[in-house]
């Protein structure tokens, strides 16, 4: 019996979400929520139903028996509501004209790719949705809310792609280099050494999917332990200028003054990057040539930026060298 509140589907919504991601965390930036205004939500409709629907741990948060209940129960309606919502936004496209929703990890191939997809499909509403949780978005376009999407997968810690999903691969290994103050003194090394960051504190957002794991397992095999402090990368500049943390980033990633992006010694964490689309998915363009455009931005990034470029020299793939722009 319900006593405090009517459930309404956006509570069962709020109830999948957060058993899909494992988190009340990662529910909350799925849904466009603060974690504490899911937090109070979830507390409510427990309160409503009498009992505790997850066990809260520092892992995660698992169904309990009531929650696995209501899970088999709210998950169909869900759907439903969803494939209703879809049926009628499908209905308003064909009046209004095609659309294209992609989503995408941060990286700044984003930017070439949309304006390549706006010279493409001119009269297509292409929209643009980022996160830092490669999964969310992969379950946005398992479930249809997006078309595509551009994510990395963190080597060594597989992302979990919903089954249905085409991968298009961009690049099977790409290199993450690290950022650090022009004043720390391996700033002036072409190449970085994990160990000589031993001491340095490293900054990671642990709420971008594999990143954790990944620094974990190249700080085991190198045999040091730094100091850590869990922040977003996107607030992350004025601390490393400042000295204060290293941090990680990708090859792409800009220099900043005060700020210098170096390769690591053996390139130890590396990611996978790919599109991800539903094969029975109705797209404003193919695939193929959407995957064409993303491969094409991507080039233009690397090949532009200057850190990466020179590794990119220096070895014997993975990208192909830029064809040359044709004479006017």
């Amino acid at each position: 019996m319900l006593r405090s509140v009517e459930l309404e589907v956006r509570h069962l919504r709020a109830v999948c979400a957060i058993a899909d991601a494992g988190s009340v965390r990662r529910a909350a930036r799925e849904l466009g929520m603060t974690q504490p205004s899911l937090t109070t939500q979830l507390r409510r409709i427990e309160k409503a139903l009498g009992g505790q629907l997850f066990f809260r741990g520092a892992t995660g948060s698992r169904p309990t028996p009531l929650g696995h209940s209501v899970l088999c129960r709210a998950r169909p309606i869900v759907a439903e509501m969803r494939a209703l919502i879809d049926e009628i936004a499908s209905a308003s496209v064909r009046e209004r004209g095609a659309r294209l929703r992609i989503g995408s990890t941060n990286s700044r191939a984003v930017a070439g790719w949309l304006r390549r997809l706006r010279v493409r499909l001119p009269d297509t509403d292409t929209t643009i949705r980022t996160d830092v949780s490669a999964n969310a978005l992969l379950h946005m376009v398992a479930m249809g809310q997006l078309d595509v999407a551009f994510v990395h997968e963190v080597e060594g810690a597989p992302l979990r792609v919903p089954d249905g999903l085409a991968a298009h691969e961009v690049i099977a290994r790409e290199p993450q280099f690290i950022a650090l103050s022009d004043a720390h003194p391996a700033a002036a090394r072409d190449v970085v050494h994990l160990r000589d960051l031993a001491d340095d504190q490293w900054m990671v957002d642990p709420s971008v999917d594999g990143e954790w794991a990944g620094l974990r397992r190249i700080w085991t095999a190198a045999g040091i332990s730094p100091r850590v402090v869990h922040g977003d990368y996107l607030t992350t500049v004025d601390l490393v200028t400042a000295g204060e943390v290293v941090t990680p980033c990708q090859p792409t990633a800009r220099s900043r003054p005060g700020m210098t992006v170096r390769p690591l010694h053996g390139d130890p964490l590396a990611v996978r990057l790919f599109m991800a689309v539903r094969p029975e998915g109705t797209l404003a363009a193919p695939a193929d040539a959407l995957f064409a455009d993303l491969t094409a931005s991507y080039m233009e990034i690397a090949w532009s930026s200057e850190t990466y470029r020179e590794w990119l020299m220096r070895q014997e793939g993975p990208l192909p060298l830029p064809v040359p722009a044709a004479a006017p």
